[in-house]
């Protein structure tokens, strides 16, 4: 059966509640799940400038050069130590600007 317009909106905004409710479990990488509420930003069905998906696109772009998800196989472990400080000091700082946009995520598509 095919998807239509507003039922896949609905699979997407179900999603981006699970990732951001995964992020606040834990359950979920921070950074990683930063970085698909980034990519779900315009399959939601909400305005570009939406202040919680917003945040996602910042972190996105700050952290865009560490080794974070499936791009981690293709780095060197020596690579991978060097960068953990970085990565460890981005988790830290995603949630102080992003954990209020996670759960209002949540709270908005939690179906």
């Amino acid at each position: 059966m095919k998807m239509n317009h507003e039922e896949y909106i609905e699979k997407q905004r179900k999603r981006a509640a699970e990732v951001a409710n995964g992020m606040l479990d834990g359950s979920i990488h921070y950074l990683e799940g930063a970085i698909e509420l980034f990519s779900l930003r315009f399959e939601v069905g909400l305005p570009e400038d939406d202040k919680d998906f917003l945040a996602f696109t910042g972190i996105a772009s700050e952290i865009d050069h560490l080794p974070i998800g499936t791009p981690r196989q293709y780095w060197s472990q020596e690579a991978l130590d060097r960068h953990e400080p970085e990565i460890q000091q981005s988790i830290k700082w995603a949630k102080e600007v992003s954990l209020s946009e996670c759960k209002s995520i949540v709270t908005r598509f939690n179906t």
